[in-house]
C-alpha cells in the first residue's frame, strides 16, 4: 500500500487523533501507519488492552520463623490455555514482616474481552537465600505461606481498584492472613489538547482537479528524527480545507515545547502522496497561533527551502482531560448483559445430534451454549446484580403463536434470569417448550433491548447494555434490522452477533460497520455510531481465536464513543483529576 495510512475508506480516514467525541480512530496497514497503530494500541487508544501495574500488600501472614518473623515474597501467576500456571512477576523480599507492603509492582496488560485469572502465592524466603536475586530463587526451596486468587476484572471494577483476598493453603485451611491488590493504570497523564486545523491557498498538485489534502503530524524524538502520531482525514478537491478536530495526548507530544512536524499532503489512492508543504511548530506555538488568530506559512523542502503562499491556521485550541474505559468502570459504571437465541427451524431438530441446539448428554457445549458461556463469563463481572434479560426469537411458543421476542425462562412477564447459569438453564428448558419455526428477525429483540437502555437513560443510571444475539442464519428482513440498529445507535447499547453453523453470513457483514460506512435507515437517517460486532463462529475457530475475544474487541471503544459524545464523565471525576 505504499505510504497509505489506513485501509478504511481507501486510506482517507483520520488516524491517531481520535479522542474527539464522535470520531472513530482506525489502525491499518502501511509502512508508517504500522508504527502509529502500534504506538496507540500500546497506550490504550482502542481501549481494548490497557497496561496496568499491581501493587501488593499483606497482613497477618503466617509466621514460620522461630527467632524472627517471616521474610515474605509474593509471586503472581496466570493460567495458560492448558491450565498450567505461568509466572507474571515477583515482588522483592520484605525482611522480618508479617504485614508487608511490597514496592516492586507487577506489570500486566488488562484485556477487557478476556477472563484473566490471577493466582498469588506468598512465600517465606529462607535466610540463606537473602543474597540471591529474587528472579533466581527456586520457589520449591522456600516455605509456602499461602495463596489467593481472583480475576483481573474483579480488581478493576472495585472502588479505588483495590481488592482484598483471604489467604489459604489451597487444601482447605484458611485464616492465613489477607492479601490486598491495587491496580493502577500505566498512563502518564489524562491531559489532552484538542485542535482544529485549517489551511488556505494550498498549491494544487492535481492536473484535472484540485488537491485532496490531509495533515500528518509527527513528534520529535530524542534520538533524532520524527515519529508519526496522527493524521487528519482527507478533504477532497479543496485548496482551502478545514479538518475535523484532532486530539493529542501528553504521551504523544511529550511536552508543549517539543517540536511537532506538520506536513500537508495531496492524497493519492496509490499511496504515493505528494507533499504540498510543511511546518514545524510546538504545541505552545500552535496555541499562540490560535490566540492571535494568525496563520503560519508552509514551506517546501529543497536546496533552498521555499516559503509558500499556503498557510495553516488553528481555529480551535482546548486543553481537556480524557478518561479511560477503566476510569468509568471502576467509578461505578456497569455493563448489563442481555442475550437473544435463535429458535428458527434451520437449526435442526434439537433431539438430533446434528442439530445446532442439541444438548449433549456428555456435557459438551453446543455452539449456542459456548457463545453464552464465553461472553457471559466476561460481562458478568461488570454487572452488580447479575440479573440478565434473556429472550428467544423465531419460535412457536406454548400458546401456539410465532414470537420474535419471547422470554427464555417461559415467564409471561419476567424476562430476567440470575447469572450465566440461569441463562443456560432457561435456554435448555425453552428447547423442551418452544417449537423451532421462523423466520429469522432481529428487530423486535433489538427494540426490546433499546427500550430497556432508553429507560436507563431516563432514570439517569450509570449503565451500558450489551445484547448478544446468537443465530444460525442471515436475517430475513435486513432493512427492519437496520432501522432498529440506527434507532438504537443513540442509546447506551452495543450488539454482539454470533453466527453459528455453516450458513453464508456474507450479507450480515453490512450490519457491522467496520468498513467505515455507518448504517442508514429506510427514512435516510444515519446511525450516530457503530454499535454492532458480527462474528461467524466457524471463522473464529479456524483462526484459533477465542470467540469472546473477536466479539468484545470493539466494545470498550463503542462504550467510550457513547460517553464522550455526550460528555459523560466518570462518577468519581473529582478523584480522577488528581490521579
Amino acid at each position: 500500500m505504499g505510504n497509505c495510512f489506513s485501509d478504511v475508506e481507501g486510506g482517507q480516514q483520520a488516524v491517531g487523533g481520535g479522542y474527539i467525541p464522535g470520531t472513530q480512530v482506525v489502525g491499518g496497514g502501511g509502512d508508517l501507519n504500522d508504527a502509529v497503530d502500534y504506538f496507540f494500541r500500546g497506550r490504550g487508544e482502542y481501549a481494548l488492552s490497557t497496561p496496568i501495574e499491581l501493587c501488593l500488600s499483606a497482613s497477618k501472614l503466617l509466621d514460620l520463623d522461630i527467632l524472627s518473623k517471616s521474610d515474605p515474597m509474593a509471586v503472581v501467576f496466570t493460567k495458560g490455555r492448558d491450565g498450567k500456571l505461568e509466572e507474571l512477576g515477583r515482588t522483592e523480599v520484605v525482611m522480618n514482616d508479617l504485614n508487608p507492603t511490597w514496592i516492586q509492582k507487577i506489570n500486566l496488560t488488562y484485556q477487557f474481552e478476556i477472563v484473566q485469572p490471577l493466582i498469588f502465592h506468598v512465600y517465606d524466603v529462607d535466610t540463606k537465600f537473602h543474597n540471591v536475586s529474587m528472579k533466581m530463587l527456586k520457589l520449591t526451596d522456600q516455605d509456602f505461606l499461602g495463596q489467593a486468587s481472583c480475576v483481573v476484572s474483579e480488581i478493576v471494577t472495585k472502588q479505588n481498584r483495590t481488592l482484598t483476598l483471604n489467604i489459604h493453603n489451597g487444601r482447605g485451611r484458611g485464616n492465613l492472613g489477607t492479601l490486598t491488590i491495587r491496580a493502577e493504570e500505566c498512563v502518564a497523564s489524562k491531559n489532552v489538547v484538542e485542535m482544529t486545523f485549517r489551511c488556505s491557498d494550498l498549491d494544487n498538485k492535481d492536473l484535472f482537479s484540485k488537491s485532496d489534502p490531509f495533515l500528518k503530524i509527527s513528534r520529535n524524538v530524542e534520538t533524532g528524527g520524527f515519529i508519526p502520531i496522527c493524521k487528519t482525514e482527507v478533504v477532497n478537491n479543496n485548496l482551502n480545507p478545514s479538518w475535523k478536530p484532532v486530539c493529542l495526548t501528553m504521551q504523544q507530544f511529550a511536552s508543549k515545547e517539543n517540536p511537532l512536524l506538520i506536513e500537508c499532503f495531496d492524497f493519492n489512492s496509490s499511496g504515493n502522496h505528494q507533499l504540498i508543504g510543511k511546518i514545524q511548530k510546538s504545541v505552545a506555538e500552535l496555541e499562540t497561533l490560535y490566540q492571535t488568530k494568525s496563520g503560519a506559512n508552509l514551506s517546501f523542502p529543497g536546496n533552498r527551502e521555499k516559503v509558500l503562499k499556503g498557510r495553516i491556521f488553528v481555529d480551535k485550541f482546548v486543553e481537556k482531560q480524557v478518561y479511560s474505559f477503566l476510569d468509568y468502570i471502576s467509578s461505578g459504571f456497569e455493563l448489563n448483559f442481555m442475550v437473544a437465541v435463535d429458535f428458527t427451524a434451520s437449526n435442526g431438530n434439537p433431539t438430533s445430534p446434528n442439530s445446532l441446539h442439541y444438548i449433549d448428554p456428555s456435557y459438551r457445549l453446543n455452539a449456542y451454549q459456548q457463545a453464552i458461556m464465553e461472553v457471559g463469563e466476561v460481562i458478568q463481572f461488570y454487572d452488580s446484580d447479575r440479573k440478565f434479560p434473556a429472550w428467544g426469537f423465531g419460535g412457536r411458543t406454548p400458546n401456539g403463536s410465532i414470537s420474535h421476542c419471547f422470554n427464555l425462562n417461559g415467564s409471561p412477564s419476567d424476562f430476567e434470569v440470575v447469572g450465566v447459569e440461569g441463562i443456560m438453564s432457561a435456554y435448555t428448558s425453552a428447547l423442551h417448550n418452544v417449537t423451532l419455526h421462523g423466520p429469522t428477525l432481529f428487530g423486535q429483540v433489538i427494540n426490546k433491548a433499546a427500550n430497556i437502555a432508553s429507560h436507563s437513560v431516563f432514570c439517569n443510571e450509570a449503565k451500558y447494555y450489551v445484547l448478544l444475539i446468537i443465530t444460525d442464519g442471515v436475517v430475513s428482513n435486513l432493512q427492519e434490522t437496520m432501522d432498529a440498529l440506527v434507532k438504537a445507535s443513540d442509546l447506551p447499547l452495543s450488539i454482539l452477533i454470533v453466527g453459528v453453523g455453516n450458513a453464508d453470513f456474507k450479507a450480515m457483514e453490512i450490519l457491522d460497520a467496520d468498513n467505515g460506512c455507518r448504517l442508514e435507515s429506510s427514512t435516510g437517517r444515519i446511525a450516530t455510531r457503530d454499535i454492532v460486532q458480527f462474528v461467524p463462529m466457524r471463522e473464529v475457530h479456524s483462526g484459533q481465536i477465542p470467540v469472546v475475544q473477536a466479539l468484545l474487541e470493539e466494545l470498550p471503544s463503542q462504550f467510550l464513543t457513547y460517553v464522550r459524545n455526550r460528555d459523560i464523565k466518570p462518577l468519581n471525576v473529582s478523584q480522577l483529576a488528581y490521579a
